[in-house]
């Protein structure tokens, strides 16, 4: 490595929420890991794969839903601040963690490290009603969208939607409270939605969307660190070859591909903001316009996040701590060509994108190597760990999310 990090000053992974098959943590945690760094993590229980993590100093058991008090959340953090001894790091690995620091980051001040991103803004960019709504301010483009306030409002939008339209949950927040749907979801017809709608109450959650073609799209992702000057001080382009579930989960086989234009629209769209921090961009380029459209802006790391590295060795959470405990980050390009599989549901969306008519005209036919999400020959507990806990419920839940997809039907 060119560059040494502050062994001085760990790092903890921050998650709220039952999910405890989470590739992105065990990630984080061998990054900086790797480097020295003394690592924590929140975590489910004592058997989850980041647990087994040879990098990681402490798991804090903290068995959360994502649903709690936010001052209960603050309370909790803290204590585990005490316990770690010295001001951490915090790597958040979901919406709700990252706009919770960024909202109560006065209290968390002095006990952690973490970007001082305007307090509001994460929160905004984690909605997809306020997401849509700076797209629109700041000139990007993004797929139409209408936000019903009410079942006569979805009987209006049926009327005059071409079919089919995407639903997807407003706020990240109230996914888990109060779901209107289980994800993003394909609607194939105005009775679909109609049907669907009465059960999303007087002031129904959604967000209902303008469906891109998978035939005529490609998906791309942009992760990047930004400082406090909002300049990209790591920054990453790479085409989304599957996801589970299919076009609308999270990514199982992507490229490290060079963009500069995509490049170029992340980084302008984030000064306009103002944004610091670590992003996680999902875009659609639609072949019939030309046009990259936003359609989701993760104001923290994502899964996937260890497909891109620098020449240098730099990934956006190395980015992070090193800028935050003070030391330069060094520059490098991206290492084009590089693929990252995440082991436990390519194969299911090799499967499903067989019939798809989706396809990745910019993702090389063959890589300059490989990364996967849970094996690494230095640290093999993780991977052992996630088979132990995902063959029978996770080869249950694929197999109903496939014959979901086959029906062609109601696409979560």
């Amino acid at each position: 490595m060119p560059f040494e990090a502050d062994t001085e000053v760990p790092a903890l992974i921050v998650k709220f929420g039952d999910y405890p098959l989470h590739h992105g943590g065990v990630g984080a945690i061998r990054s900086l890991g790797r480097l020295g760094v003394p690592m924590y993590a929140i975590t489910e229980d004592r058997w989850t794969p980041a647990a087994a993590s040879r990098y990681l100093t402490r798991a804090f058991v903290w068995p959360t839903t994502g649903t709690e008090d936010p001052g209960r959340l603050v309370e909790g953090l803290i204590r585990i601040g005490r316990r770690i001894g010295r001001p951490a790091v915090l790597v958040p690995t979901d919406e709700e963690a990252a706009v919770l620091i960024a909202e109560h980051r006065r209290d968390l001040y002095g006990r952690f490290l973490f970007p001082s991103v305007e307090s509001g803004l994460p929160r905004r960019l984690a909605s997809k009603q306020g997401l849509h709504e700076l797209c629109v301010e700041h000139g990007i483009a993004s797929p139409e969208a209408a936000f019903p306030q009410s079942y006569d409002d979805i009987v209006a939008f049926a009327e005059k939607a071409r079919f089919p339209v995407v639903a997807k949950n407003r706020e990240a927040f109230v996914r888990r409270r109060r779901p209107a749907v289980a994800g993003t979801t394909r609607i194939a017809t105005r009775e679909g939605l109609l049907a669907l709608a009465r059960d999303w109450g007087e002031r129904p959650g959604v967000i209902l969307q303008e469906y891109l073609p998978r035939e005529d799209a490609e998906d791309w992702i942009v992760h990047a660190y930004f400082d406090a000057n909002s300049t990209p001080l790591a920054l990453f382009t790479g085409v989304k070859v599957r996801s589970w579930p299919p076009h609308a989960g999270m990514t199982a086989n992507a490229y490290v591909v060079d963009n500069p234009e995509l490049a170029d629209l992340a980084a302008r769209f984030v000064k306009q903001l103002g944004y610091t921090g670590i992003i996680d961009l999902d875009l659609r380029f639609d072949r019939r316009d030309g046009q990259y459209k936003l359609l989701d802006f993760n104001p923290r790391m994502g899964a996937q996040f260890r497909l891109f590295e620098s020449e240098s060795g730099v990934d956006v959470v190395r980015a992070m701590h090193l800028d935050l405990t003070g030391r330069a980050v060094p520059e490098g390009e991206q290492r084009a060509g590089h693929r990252y599989v995440v082991e436990n549901i390519d194969l299911p969306a090799l499967l499903a994108y067989r019939r798809s008519g989706y396809t990745t005209p910019h993702a090389p036919k063959r890589p300059s190597g490989t990364e996967l999400a849970w094996l690494a020959g230095d640290d093999p507990l993780p991977f052992l760990t996630m088979l132990g806990r995902f063959v029978r419920p996770g080869a249950k839940h694929l197999y109903q999310l496939w014959r979901t997809n086959r029906r062609g039907g109601l696409t979560s």
